[in-house]
Parts: C-alpha cells; structure tokens; sequence
C-alpha cells in the first residue's frame, strides 16, 4: 500500500469491528472484500434508465410537457416522469420547484455540477467572441484545448467530434486506414475487430457493431461486420483471437459502463497490449465515460499502468456541451490524410473555450484527490447503510463511478428515490443502481445520496424478477 492509498484509508475508513479484508489486488489498486453485500474495486458506470410509465407527474405544467413531447418526438427515450427546469451545484429543480439530489451527473456529464461560475464564464465570454467558424479555419480555443490534452495524455495528435460514438466511429476509420497504410503492398489488409461482452461503444453504425447488447444492435442489422466479442476480461481467449492480418484494432472500456460497471484488470489489459503489439493490431481504449477524473485519475487506463494506441473520450469534456475527442499516438496519426474524415460542428471555438475551463479544474492535483477520497466515503456510506440487506449483492466502485448490484430489478427503488428527491440510473440488465455524482459533490451530499437509498431499500421487496 502507498501512502497516498494509507492516508485516504485513514480517513474515510475508522476502526470499526466490520466484517472485512483489506488487500491489493494485481492491478496494485485497493480492493475491500467484506461479507453481504460484497464490496469490491470495481467499477461503474452508464446504462439505460428504465422508469414506471403509469407514474404521474405532479402538476399540470409537466403534464402539458410531457404530452407535447409525446406528441412531437420520435419515441426513443423512456423518461422518467420529471420536467427538470434549473439547477445549481449537485442540486436539479423542476417546474413545481421539487429539488432533486443529483446522483446521475447528466450520465456523468456534469462533472463541475450544474452552473459552475468558471464554466458559464467561459461559455458567455467565447459566445460574445466567437462560436463557430467550421473547420475551414483555425480558431485558437480549439488549437489550444488540442495541445492541452496532448500534454496531459500519451497522447501526440488529436481529432475533435460532437460525441463519444462519433468518436469511436473516428476511432474505427483511423484503425482501417492505419492498416491499410502500415501494408500498402497488401491485397487484403487486417479489418476486423474485437469487442467485449456487456461492452457499450455507441449507437451509430459502426460503434453499434462494437456494442455486445443484442437489442441494440438485432433491429438495425445488418451493422458493419467483422467483429468478435469475446469475454471480458477473459486474456486468453482474447490473445488467441487477436490475429495478425486479421485484426485491425481491440476496443476495451477500461472501466465497463452500460453492460454493468466491471473494472478490467492490468493483467488483461496488459495482455491485451502484449497481444496487439505482436498482431499489429491497435489497443483502443473507450474512457468516454470513465475518463478524465472520474476515477480519482485524469484517464482511468493510468490506474493499470498501460498505454493505448487510441483513446476515445466525449461526457464530461465541455460541462454539458456536445464534443467528442480521438486521442493518438503519431504511429496511428501518420496514416491519416487530408480529408480522410471531418466533421463541420467538432471542436468549435465555444466548445473547446468551455472544455478549458472544466479541464483547467479537474486535472489540479488536488481536485483528483478530492474524487478520491469522496468516492471511497461513498462506498464506505453505503457500506454501512446497506449491508445485510437480502437484495444487495455487491457494492462496486473506483473513485465516483459507483454500482450497487441487487438481486431484482433496480428500477423500483430508482423511482422510489426519485420520489424522495434523489436522481440515480441503472446499469447492467436493470439490476445495478449506477451512481455518478458531479464531482464537485460535497460529503454531506454523499450523507444525503446513502441515507435515501436506505430509506427506499423496502421499495424492492416483493419484486423478484431479476430479467
């Protein structure tokens, strides 16, 4: 154990005659195992919400809202029945002026919270400036946010998008073509790829084909061919499928969202950059929601102590602003022309002005250290509050990327923490609770998020469908 692991420890964990065992696991990242409800280091993140259409909402402008909605949208989203209208810090109000405890972040979007003053200064300094001018011309914030991240990164070169599946689309092009330029005298150059179980990379075409849900992807085949989903963090199966002349690139999250907040291992993912380096295969690692400081470390791969050839990232970049980024190294950068990709929104001056400044934050020192100790109070909160409740299976968390994983169906308990003014998502198959705070959230929010979801443990019992 570090120091820096020892001092965290001392503060968040007092001595206490609970029922666990500390150790190290192989990745040298800390791991707590205790007795029901497991708690473990793994990981959280992103996944479908799914709420109680019969509820409804309090008055009669949100009904109004929501049938002009129903009315007008095509019906991809099932919303949960609020009508948010402001919101301040980790604190969400809507139209009635309920105010909601903010455990979801935006699906970790909001990372400063919601109306951070350095942000919105930015954003209304660079939208009394300059907004948009294409990718025609240069503008100095997008400039400037490309050379900041490549100085914080492995990272040599950098493409900017609108979102994390454009990113990954990116991601796919650049692979192919890094291929095709690293053999040119090549008839048939490597362009498959291999994927993971419960992996979620996107919903555009290509990054659909990277995403092992079947109901995403069955309704819309066929998608783009030419990829292997193999088990997740099985090293293996995973070296004998990546193939020299056959692979072009491997697609990991290092911390899995949508398909139910499961950490890699350095051990797989140092297998996996063993195996792509023997193939000539690219590593890409998907950090759109896990990265920049979500874990307690500005990417989540330096946890491992492995590098990728790519890296994807998009949420919480700008503070709520659309934007996507490919991360490369100049290996993978020299096989890419101009126009071989381009996109006429990505890395526009206002974006990129607004990416600054939640960056300028998130990458102090002692703001990471702070998602550190905060995410393992958290753990250590619902440690206390729902250990030896029959439903809870295992706690599971790396900074404040936390999942509660139940026996049933989460979504009972997520409405009914609604109810009770706190805002929380499901990951997974429905049966983990998926908290992803802003990370400016304070320990007595913390206090707040744990006792709620205490309080609303009983909302689960009699439901024992675990589909």
């Amino acid at each position: 154990m570090n120091s820096l692991q020892a001092t965290h420890l001392s503060l968040v964990f007092p001595a206490r005659n609970l029922p666990r065992v500390f150790e190290l696991d192989r990745g040298n990242r800390f791991a707590c195992r205790v007795k029901s409800p497991k708690f473990s280091s793994c990981l959280v993140s992103d996944a479908q919400q799914k709420v109680d259409a019969s509820l409804e909402p309090a008055s009669r402008e949100s009904k109004e809202v929501m049938e002009m909605e129903r009315n007008v949208f095509v019906g991809t989203y099932a919303r949960a029945p609020v009508v948010i209208k402001s919101g301040r810090g980790c604190k969400l109000y809507d139209v009635d002026g309920k105010e909601y405890l903010d455990m979801t972040a935006g699906i970790a979007v909001n990372s400063l919270g919601h109306g951070d003053r350095d942000w919105l200064n930015a954003v209304v300094e660079q939208a009394n400036t300059l907004t948009h001018v294409s990718n025609v011309y240069y503008s100095i914030p997008q400039v400037t946010l490309g050379k900041r991240l490549v100085e914080s990164s492995f990272a040599d070169r950098v493409f900017f998008t609108n979102s994390g599946t454009e990113a990954n689309e990116a991601a796919i092009k650049f692979a192919r073509k890094f291929q095709r330029f690293s053999h040119p005298d090549k008839k048939l150059p490597a362009t498959e790829f291999i994927a993971f179980t419960n992996s979620f990379h996107g919903r555009t075409m290509g990054a659909l084909a990277l995403t092992s849900k079947e109901q995403y992807r069955l309704p819309f085949e066929p998608v783009m061919p030419g990829v292997t989903f193999i088990e997740y963090g099985n090293s293996e199966e995973a070296k004998k499928a990546i193939q020299p002349g056959k692979i072009a690139a491997v697609f990991v999250e290092p911390i899995q969202g949508e398909g139910g907040i499961y950490s890699a291992t350095k051990d797989f993912l140092q297998a996996l950059r063993t195996a792509c380096d023997e193939a000539g295969a690219l590593l890409v690692f998907d950090e759109v929601q896990c990265g920049l400081g979500r874990t307690g470390h500005l990417w989540a791969h330096e946890a491992f102590g492995v590098m990728p050839d790519m890296m994807t990232l998009a949420k919480p970049l700008a503070g709520g602003l659309p934007i996507g980024v490919v991360l490369t190294t100049e290996r993978v950068a020299a096989a890419i022309s101009s126009g071989d990709h381009g996109s006429t929104f990505a890395g526009g001056p206002l974006v990129c002005h607004a990416a600054l400044a939640v960056l300028n934050k998130i990458q102090e020192p002692s703001f990471l250290a702070s998602v550190t100790r905060k995410g393992l109070y958290l753990k250590e909160l619902l440690l206390k509050k729902l250990e030896g409740n029959p439903h809870v299976k295992e706690i599971r968390g790396f900074g404040l990327i936390v999942g509660i994983e139940l026996d049933v169906q989460a979504s009972p308990l997520v409405d009914a923490c609604r109810d009770a003014g706190l805002l929380v998502l499901t990951a997974g198959k429905g049966n983990v609770v998926r908290l992803v705070p802003p990370l400016v959230v304070s320990k007595e929010e913390l206090e707040q998020a744990a006792e709620v979801l205490s309080a609303c443990l009983p909302s689960l019992d009699g439901n024992t469908s675990n589909k």
